[in-house]
């Protein structure tokens, strides 16, 4: 089979690039608005990566067979404000997308995006999407895919678009592999303290392993997040907003950790509630539940919670909530992936890692069996990009450029499916 030529689009670290080129394809034009992913798209690639795509004139797209962008997820994900095709800065780059494809008529599109894009504006952004390219004249398809599912070890559910003007009658989605994945497959040997967690989240860690340690073994493991503050609280919440109730009346209850609420003004009466507490508006109906499986949890096992639970009272308030994502009969936290996040700490089996997230490198997974964040390199092999000879030097814009990457395993068995390969090569996750 002859080489395609393929674009590479919102290109970041060259998820498309490092894919397409182990399926013997060639690249003829990147583009990437960043200057830093310019700089590593060029040492990586030997190709100058042009800037923001809107100032490349249409008549000057070269010719090419593959058109591969993963445009900025942002408008759509859930995890944003999900302005969609509003969005002031990235809005408009789904219908550049559509304007290559007019212009240019690539044989194949292979797209990439966050699952929200389907369900984004009541599902009307992914009608306009699909309808545009259709009328472009494309046979499209869609599938949300996570690499877990092909060999890496990394829970990261993405949305690929595959488009061809010839029909897909030919094409299948890849088929998921059956072997287990394993964190470990993609750890380095570490030496010395880079990388290590801090004391305090140490301090922690350590205290939840034994809110474990202490759980009956006969007991099934909560499938709700824990939230401690509850333990010891009775303040009202079902059937009226806590800070709806009267000062005098709010008093007469206990708030987070069973302390009693105290206080000669409304806004001192508030913070003896939990911070998730603190309205005059009703409590949404799934919040109630977990408050109330939280004060069940404490009344059937506060024989041993109390004596644990002051460990606990001195934390910031996200180290008070606590998640327990992983199934079997592991009870240490030591043998887990744990991620920090603003919602609580969770312990995630290490079967697989959580999805690497660009926004903030507070959530990069942490190895508890080895007190440590994961490393730029092991992140990039999250991605299947560990074979990159440069990675971001600075854990913020490493966390941004991981985060936001395409995972190029998955990439490449889309685009093997799509588009065919010149030779059998497969590269290892």
């Amino acid at each position: 089979m002859t080489a395609l030529r393929f674009v590479d689009l919102f290109a970041g670290l060259g998820g498309f690039h490092v894919a397409m080129e182990r399926l013997g394809h060639r690249c003829v034009l990147s583009s990437e608005i960043d200057p830093d992913l310019q700089r590593l798209y060029a040492l990586n690639f030997g190709i100058e990566p042009h800037g923001d795509i809107r100032s490349i004139p249409l008549p000057d797209i070269p010719a090419h067979d593959i058109l591969c962008a993963g445009f900025p997820c942002q408008p759509f994900s859930k995890a944003g404000r999900q302005a969609g095709l509003a969005c002031e800065t990235n809005g408009d780059l789904a219908s550049i997308i559509v304007s290559w494809a007019r212009a240019a008529r690539p044989r194949y599109l292979l797209l990439e995006n966050v699952p929200n894009l389907l369900r984004h504006d009541g599902g009307r952004t992914w009608r306009w999407l699909s309808q545009e390219l259709r009328h472009a004249g494309y046979s499209l398809d869609a599938k949300v895919i996570s690499p877990h599912e092909h060999g890496v070890p990394q829970i990261r559910e993405r949305l690929f678009i595959v488009g061809c003007r010839d029909g897909l009658d030919q094409f299948a989605w890849p088929t998921p592999s059956s072997r287990p994945t394993d964190v470990r497959d993609i750890l380095e040997a570490t030496t010395g303290v880079e990388g290590r967690v801090s004391p305090r989240i140490l301090e922690a860690l350590e205290t939840w392993d034994a809110f474990l340690c202490s759980y009956p073994q006969n007991r099934r493991k909560p499938w709700f997040p824990i939230w401690a503050a509850e333990f010891g609280a009775t303040y009202p919440f079902s059937t009226i907003a806590p800070l709806a109730v009267p000062s005098d009346a709010l008093q007469t209850y206990r708030g987070s950790f069973g302390i009693p609420i105290i206080g000669g003004s409304r806004e001192q009466l508030a913070l003896a509630l939990p911070p998730y507490a603190r309205t005059d508006r009703p409590i949404p109906a799934w919040k109630a539940r977990f408050l109330e499986l939280n004060r069940e949890l404490y009344e059937q096992n506060r024989s041993w919670i109390d004596p644990w639970l002051p460990r606990l009272a001195g934390f910031e308030h996200s180290f008070q909530k606590f998640e327990w994502n992983f199934d079997g009969t592991e009870r240490s936290l030591w043998g887990t992936i744990v991620q920090l996040r603003g919602s609580g700490i969770r312990a995630k089996s290490p079967n697989a890692a959580p999805a690497l997230v660009a926004a903030t490198s507070s959530q990069i997974p942490i190895i508890a069996w080895e007190r440590r964040y994961m490393s730029v390199r092991e992140r990039a092999r999250l991605q299947d990009l560990g074979s990159l000879s440069h990675l971001p030097s600075g854990q913020a814009a490493a966390t941004r450029a991981l985060g936001n990457a395409v995972n190029a395993k998955v990439a490449e068995l889309v685009g093997r499916q799509l588009a065919g390969a010149t030779h059998s090569f497969t590269a290892a996750a």
